[in-house]
């Protein structure tokens, strides 16, 4: 009696085991589907005649329940920013808002009123807060941003250095990272400095993105200063050593799909876009190369092409930033 009732002990343990297992599998395969399904997405990319052009303003992907990806329309700025939307059971993290203000043609505040309202439907909760934040302050990165000024239950943070210091109580920037709760979704905000003075990368726990903004993407990734970006890409490559990242997605893509080649700036029409999704060999790639100069001098990888500013684009820059 005492065998049988070990055997079936037993019996039941290993099947227990075994079903974990096939969850676990099913978990994995779905989570590698869900990523394949970005990074060979195929975005709106502008057109030849942007006159004849028939894109949306605003194109959304979906990639889960609660994450998003919004890329404006090439015809209508070249830059064609990525936007992203994260939804928490409280709040709804909205990084940039792109780079045109027109709230009629295309309102990012309306989309993001939109995905909110499906959710509060869907889960029949209440209405949740919208915070809006940005990468840097470059204004293809905040154009939209008077769509959401004095909206209800909407705190914008100001693309700047007093913003973005009041806001998120850096205790030692740009050394140590803070953290933002969503409600059931943690955030990591990491400074990285470099591109632009007040950048800042994104790390999702949920998704386990890493968004870098115009620090790391798939283009031609201009530097205003070299050893602040020297130090924020070390950084970034010691953060996801120390944590799991699915991908690295930055603000704009530029690379083609052929190793090493590039679309112009102002081009308007990308029919052979790289993916959008980096990963962290291409960020370790980078940090390697990066680390071996003394000087500030241009890298170039088959991904990603970073070169740093000479004085009078860096002057220019500067004097624009005192007045926005």
């Amino acid at each position: 009696m005492k065998n049988i009732l070990l055997l079936t002990l037993l019996l039941t343990v290993f099947t227990t085991v075994v079903e974990a297992g096939k969850q676990k599998n099913t978990t994995k395969v779905a989570s590698e589907n869900i990523l394949s399904s970005l990074t060979q997405k195929q975005w709106i990319h502008g057109s030849q005649d942007c006159n004849t052009n028939k894109d949306p303003a605003i194109e959304v992907f979906q990639y889960s329940d609660s994450s998003y990806i919004l890329r404006q329309s090439k015809c209508l700025n070249y830059e064609a920013p990525f936007i992203y939307v994260l939804v928490g059971d409280e709040k709804i993290l909205v990084i940039d808002t792109g780079a045109i203000d027109d709230v009629e043609e295309l309102s990012v505040y309306k989309t993001v009123l939109a995905i909110q309202k499906q959710h509060n439907e869907k889960e029949q909760g209440g209405e949740r807060e919208i915070l809006v934040i940005h990468t840097h302050s470059h204004s293809d990165h905040y154009g939209g941003d008077a769509q959401f000024i004095d909206q209800k239950k909407v705190t914008l943070v100001s693309a700047n250095a007093d913003g973005i210091n009041d806001f998120f109580a850096f205790e030692d920037w740009p050394n140590k990272p803070t953290t933002l709760e969503l409600g059931g979704r943690s955030i990591t905000i990491i400074p990285t400095p470099g591109h632009q003075e007040e950048a800042i990368s994104i790390y999702d726990y949920q998704t386990k993105w890493l968004l870098t903004g115009d620090t790391f993407y798939p283009g031609y990734v201009y530097i205003k200063n070299w050893h602040d970006y020297k130090a924020s890409i070390s950084r970034l490559t010691v953060f996801t050593n120390e944590n799991p990242v699915s991908a690295i997605l930055g603000s704009h893509i530029e690379m083609k799909s052929s190793a090493g080649e590039y679309y112009e700036i102002g081009t308007t029409y990308q029919p052979q876009e790289a993916s959008l999704v980096l990963t962290t060999s291409d960020l370790v790639a980078l940090n390697t190369a990066l680390s071996e100069l003394d000087e500030p001098d241009k890298v170039a990888l088959e991904r990603l092409i970073v070169e740093p500013l000479g004085f009078f684009p860096k002057l220019i820059g500067s004097i624009v930033g005192l007045f926005f």
